[in-house]
């Protein structure tokens, strides 16, 4: 139930990602769920915006909060496409997460089973629980198209 329940918002979360793509930005989309339900989308926008920090986690956190008028975003789960880079991890961290499920990892800026391994430091202060792989293949398919047309 649960796998089927996470696939559904992961692809909610590629819906979001092809959004970037279609603006010309790294197709990276995310969906904040509250109690089964949506409560905020994000996707990648750092050039569109002139804001190297709107990361599509970012722009989801950022609705969440506003929305919810809190920025501790307790017993929430965050779908994202592409494992999330340190600020973004940093964030979640902040913003107390329960739960993070991503689909491709980062081999290059990612920080959660990669690089850094932000929630695996001792200075980080709420840990996640984690799940990856959903779409997967799929998300990793669209970075790659989308890097190798922009060559």
């Amino acid at each position: 139930m649960s796998e089927h329940i996470d696939d559904d918002f992961m692809a909610e979360a590629m819906v979001e990602a092809k959004k970037a793509a279609q603006m010309g930005e790294v197709p990276v989309g995310a969906v904040l769920v509250l109690g089964g339900e949506i409560i905020a989308r994000g996707h990648n926008q750092p050039i569109s915006r002139h804001d190297p920090t709107a990361h599509a986690e970012i722009i989801a956190m950022r609705m969440a909060a506003k929305g919810l008028e809190n920025y501790r975003l307790n017993e929430t789960t965050l779908y994202v496409t592409l494992e999330p880079c340190a600020m973004c991890a940093g964030a979640i961290s902040h913003a107390r997460i329960a739960r993070l499920v991503f689909a491709a990892e980062d081999q290059k800026g990612g920080a959660v089973v990669n690089g850094v391994r932000f929630f695996e430091q001792s200075s980080c202060h709420h840990r996640p629980q984690i799940a990856s792989g959903f779409k997967a293949q799929e998300s990793a398919r669209m970075l790659r198209d989308f890097f190798k047309a922009r060559r």
